[in-house]
């Protein structure tokens, strides 16, 4: 098993096919269980930083290569980006080394004449990696931020358009960052049970820190698979940014109520939602897919939560049944997610401009259902993982206009940070800026 061959193999699938990078990665670890975590980690790694850093690396090889990326055979393509990044983002890989298993893998793939042109630009790129090869910040600033972030020309002129530099910069800097995984404890666990629960993590060399935002929410590192940790079979944590968290706190749900999540997958906010219940009340939570709705019920099942109800549901349908039934509505609907561009990196690869307005209009489908399955002084919830105004503020002002709702303040439900930014109704969380991911959440109330 040669585990370079593994990642050059998903990088061309990914080209071939225009597929994501999260399902296939899935597919084949899921495929080769059997590896050690270790040599998972590194096909993860390697992967998902080799598609992130694509547009960085494909300008790195373009000075140091007399062929053109985009003129090289596929397979020399993809594994001249997968060395290229080992070469300068992994400093427990020798350069040597991702040179030389490079050209192995080249002959191996029956490259063997190409295996001199490999060896040469990898030895280039370790020769030059501590040179400023980026354009001129101030000459082609927007070249300069595609190139350095890794991020697409189009959206750096569209996060420019919405936010400052100096904000779109620091935006386009953190979602090259490496992110912790973040869970939420049952607030039910008392710190006795908190305290034995973290010590047998780190006991296994698990880093743990609290979140400045949220008492349960804490982060972890150095993790060899969540479901592998203590406490996790007995449902006393689930993973989930803290973003997530700050909608259902932000509801104020209280015990007895019934809450509908429209949109639910992979069901987060409806765990949450069910636990800030205790036991009683009812949460309905539905999503498009078998396969979703097989997560979500794994998830109820393993966190105890018989309040939780799911179900197959398409949001774009009105049900009668669901009509006034809520006393709180989620509705975190399909969005273009660029604020977690982070955690997803060929979501930048995806979007387009067409598919910003195409999904205003599916958004609209779904609120229009929404507003009807709210009780005449409930709230409804809305939420997105993006920073596109289009989609967030503006969308909430449609809904304002052409239905009986009204923005109601929220500090009071926001932990002391953020309790400033919550007084409209709305609040936008910028990655870099706030501690979360990118994400919009609004609380309106029915009027009648």
């Amino acid at each position: 098993m040669n585990i370079r061959e593994v990642i050059l193999d998903i990088l061309l699938e990914v080209e071939k096919t225009d597929g994501y990078v999260n399902l296939l990665l899935a597919d084949v670890l899921d495929k080769y269980d059997y590896l050690m975590p270790q040599e998972k980690a590194f096909i993860k790694r390697v992967t998902e930083g080799t598609i992130e850093r694509r547009i960085q690396i494909d300008h790195i090889l373009d000075t140091v290569s007399k062929v053109p990326v985009k003129k090289m055979k596929p397979l020399i393509r993809q594994l001249l980006r997968m060395s290229t990044y080992q070469i300068l983002f992994m400093d427990s890989v020798p350069d040597a080394s991702a040179c030389d298993e490079a050209v192995k893998l080249a002959g191996k793939r029956k490259f063997s004449s190409l295996r001199g042109f490999v060896n040469g630009v990898l030895r280039n790129v370790s020769r030059q990696k501590q040179t400023d090869v980026y354009p001129d910040a101030e000459k082609e600033p927007i070249r300069y931020l595609s190139v350095k972030y890794s991020m697409p020309r189009w959206l750096v002129e569209h996060f420019l358009h919405l936010y400052s530099k100096e904000t779109t910069e620091t935006m386009l800097r953190a979602f090259l960052e490496r992110k912790p995984v973040t869970l939420r404890l049952e607030e039910r666990l008392s710190q006795v049970e908190k305290k034995t629960l973290f010590r047998t993590w780190e006991e296994k060399g698990v880093t743990i820190k609290p979140h400045p935002y949220l008492p349960y929410a804490v982060q972890v590192g150095k993790v060899e698979g969540i479901g592998h940790l203590s406490g996790y079979e007995e449902g006393f944590f689930s993973v989930q940014d803290v973003s997530s968290m700050l909608v259902i706190e932000a509801a104020g749900i209280r015990e007895g109520q019934t809450v509908i999540d429209l949109c639910a997958a992979p069901g987060g906010k409806s765990l949450h939602a069910a636990a800030k219940l205790s036991g009683t009340g009812k949460v309905l939570s539905f999503d498009l897919t078998e396969k979703k709705l097989a997560r979500m019920e794994e998830n109820r099942l393993r966190m105890r939560k018989d309040n939780m109800v799911t179900a197959l549901g398409d949001a774009r349908i009105y049900r009668e049944d669901l009509c006034e039934l809520g006393d709180v509505v989620l509705a975190d609907v399909p969005c273009s997610g660029l604020g977690v561009i982070g955690k997803k990196p060929d979501i930048k690869y995806h979007v387009t401009k067409q598919s910003l307005e195409e999904i205003i209009v599916l958004q609209k489908e779904i609120l229009k259902n929404a507003v009807s399955y709210v009780k005449p002084g409930g709230i409804l919830m809305y939420s997105t993982c993006t920073v596109n105004p289009a989609e967030n503020e503006n969308m909430v002002e449609w809904l304002c206009e052409n239905h009986p709702f009204v923005l109601e303040d929220m500090s009071a439900c926001l932990p002391e940070p953020l309790k400033g930014e919550g007084a409209a109704g709305m609040l936008q969380l910028l990655p870099g800026i706030h501690e979360t991911d990118g994400f919009f959440f609004a609380r309106l109330r029915r009027e009648k």
